[in-house]
């Protein structure tokens, strides 16, 4: 049962693979609140998710948009706001990906050819999309844009890659849009630093079962789930938090903050 959060809000929501994308969860979530919303992913995902199912259950058009490409941006928000009616309120960038992580390259042989793919896909996507919604004007006053993201940006995980640098300049340019959009727009710009959670893209990663129990012992709360995530991201999405912006939002059941924790001795 929803509590009408989201109610008459119009919004977006990238990176929707499958039932384990945490970007599926949200938008599940978005529309338990009131929400309408259309569904993009880049073509080649839409053709090996699971999306139809997801757009055919919550009544949402997929519009396929690859998001390192201006012209399939203009095009996803154009059509966005002629299927919804108008500008939206809200966007989900849940979008990550890099093939030295995928191949398993050690961090110290990184090919830059893949790790440019890197940035682009999984960093500067969340810059286009917020150029292409000031250009075209796409986001009502006091929306709310969120980038999901990772502790690695400030933290060393080995095993993450290059990916930490994508979430470190993903998180940058959250503060810096955040900050032209808060001003001129009254739109405000958070990313949100989830725990690991088990999706498809997340268990790519070398040793993420490890990686997972860590984290979760360490957590005084474990870790947070990827229907956890959804909520906080419908709290950020709706009028309660309007006061919000260019802020990293940790989401990890306490970890931040952590130096050590005991059960992490326990046998």
């Amino acid at each position: 049962m929803g509590n009408n959060l989201l109610a008459g809000k119009k919004g977006i929501i990238f990176g929707a693979l499958d039932d384990k994308s945490i970007a599926w969860k949200v938008a599940e979530r978005c529309v338990e609140e009131g929400a309408q919303i259309t569904l993009t992913n880049a073509p080649v995902a839409l053709r090996m998710g699971a999306i139809k199912t997801l757009g055919e259950k919550l009544n949402a058009e997929i519009i396929p948009a690859d998001a390192t490409s201006d012209e399939d941006l203009e095009h996803l928000f154009t059509k966005s706001m002629e299927i919804l009616g108008g500008k939206v309120d809200f966007v989900l960038h849940s979008i990550g990906m890099s093939i030295n992580v995928r191949k398993k390259r050690e961090y110290t042989n990184t090919k830059y050819d893949w790790m440019h793919k890197t940035l682009d896909i999984s960093a500067m996507s969340f810059h286009r999309m917020m150029q292409c919604m000031w250009k075209l004007d796409a986001i009502n006053d006091w929306g709310s844009i969120l980038g999901l993201t990772y502790i690695a940006a400030q933290r060393v995980f080995p095993d993450y890659g290059e990916m930490a640098e994508s979430k470190a300049l993903l998180e940058s340019f959250a503060r810096s849009f955040g900050y032209h959009f808060g001003t001129e727009k009254k739109v405000r710009v958070n990313t949100i630093s989830q725990s690991p959670t088990i999706t498809t893209a997340g268990s790519g990663v070398k040793g993420f079962g490890d990686f997972f129990g860590y984290a979760d012992k360490m957590s005084p709360l474990g870790n947070a789930s990827s229907e956890a995530c959804a909520d906080y991201c419908v709290t950020m999405f709706s009028d309660l938090t309007r006061m919000v912006t260019m802020q990293n939002l940790y989401h990890d059941g306490g970890f931040s903050q952590m130096g050590m924790n005991p059960a992490l001795l326990e046998k």
